[in-house]
């Protein structure tokens, strides 16, 4: 729990906020560079950022947000653009270095790990101005156990020297602070994607009638290997890798069977439709094979594979038409549960320590570990009742959603002294 202290800290800045004035009472002109948008092959890494502008919007509404992306490509620089008609968004060098000049803040997004705390380094090495870290999952590493999490030490540095370092799981907040990071305020925060508000109704409206999917009458469904072959992506010019690949050819039908007696009970006990979705590029593929193909006739008839990619808009504009989602994905229900729709996370080994975040607001009912046999074996019940017990289920996400918001409020202010 927060301490008074604490308390009446968040409340004085959020009250500075509110009347637009600075730490010393002066009128605020406020600058932002934000450091984010990691690749959009991934409607998650996608909304990370759209979420934190969102918050960023709410509590400071005068603020000039400059976006220094890593990629903005395939149409979300426009789908940005089209939410954020004010936000100006930076590639070239000379607009970058006018961003080092002339803002007061520099923001790393919220992320898989501390993606880009080189340009923190940088940023604090030619300016001396402050920055700070919101959101991230750290070191971010796949396929090891905490034991041997491996980070760079300069990691430490970094985050030390941050005015503040906010992590969205309170395993890799922990993890930093054994490993010695001291910022002055070290703190659990919801991932920024929780924030996204982007839509796109009219393209969703037409897919679900094209498909005749009933708003309310369908659940949403996400496969997943043990590791993104993000080598199948010509775009990404990765080799394959045959460890990675012999591991997900080993566990693909451990994992996704779980998904499929899921799917084939909705299906069957429940009149609601089963739409298969991708949160990344990979995974219609890996829809078709592991969760459509397989079913039944009879569970067919009632489910859809989505065969295209799509962007974060579309498939928040879906997914707020849905009755829930379930599957072996993080960010998809992340955005569910911040629109006010019911998830569940599947997670395995492999996967980040981001899945603690469902326990930390308070969904740990809804997070199943796949290499835990308990967990797969309450699964299924599990995914019935998020549907049919809907005040029970609707009390849930009440009760996460009131805390993801709260913490969204506090730490926003953390900003507040050093915006100017």
């Amino acid at each position: 729990m927060q301490s008074r202290r604490t308390f009446l800290k968040y409340s004085a800045l959020l009250s500075g906020i509110a009347a637009g004035f600075d730490a010393v009472g002066q009128p605020a002109q406020r600058s932002i560079l934000l450091r984010s948008s990691w690749q959009v092959e991934n409607i998650g890494d996608i909304g990370h950022t759209p979420g934190v502008i969102t918050l960023l919007e709410q509590y400071y509404p005068d603020v000039e947000i400059r976006l220094w992306p890593v990629d903005i490509g395939k149409g979300v620089d426009q789908m940005l653009a089209k939410r954020f008609p004010k936000l100006k968004i930076i590639t070239a060098e000379a607009d970058i270095k006018k961003a080092f000049d002339e803002c007061a803040f520099m923001l790393h997004g919220s992320g898989p790990s501390l993606v880009r705390g080189k340009d923190l380094a940088l940023w604090k090495e030619q300016t001396g101005k402050p920055y700070g870290i919101y959101g991230i999952t750290f070191p971010g590493v796949y396929g090891l156990p905490a034991d041997r999490w491996k980070f760079r030490p300069e990691d430490i540095t970094i985050m030390t020297e941050a005015k503040f370092a906010l992590f969205r799981d309170s395993a890799s907040l922990e993890f930093a602070r054994d490993k010695g990071a001291k910022s002055p305020i070290m703190e659990f925060c919801p991932d920024g994607a929780f924030a996204v508000d982007l839509k796109d109704d009219e393209k969703a409206e037409a897919f679900l009638k094209t498909h005749n999917l009933q708003e309310g009458q369908f659940v949403c469904v996400i496969p997943q290997l043990r590791f993104t072959p993000w080598w199948e992506l010509p775009r990404k010019k990765q080799q394959p890798n045959a460890g990675k690949h012999a591991r997900n050819e080993e566990m693909k039908e451990h994992d996704n069977a779980p998904i499929r007696a899921a799917i084939a009970a909705v299906a069957r006990q429940t009149p609601y439709k089963i739409l298969i979705v991708p949160e990344n590029e990979t995974q219609m593929r890996i829809g078709k094979e592991m969760l459509y193909d397989p079913v039944p006739d009879d569970v067919k008839q009632k489910t859809v594979l989505r065969t295209e990619y799509w962007l974060t808009d579309e498939a928040i504009s879906t997914y707020v038409r849905s009755a829930g989602l379930f599957g072996i994905e993080m960010h998809s229900p992340i955005m569910c549960i911040g629109n006010g729709i019911p998830a569940i996370v599947c997670r395995f080994e492999e996967q980040t320590s981001k899945g603690v975040m469902w326990r930390d607001i308070g969904l740990g009912e809804w997070l199943f570990d796949l290499d835990h046999p308990e967990d797969i074996d309450r699964l299924v019940p599990a995914v019935l009742d998020m549907l049919t017990n809907k005040k029970a289920t609707a009390q849930k996400v009440e009760k996460a959603l009131a805390f993801v918001h709260k913490r969204q409020k506090e730490t926003m202010a953390l900003m507040q002294p050093y915006v100017s």
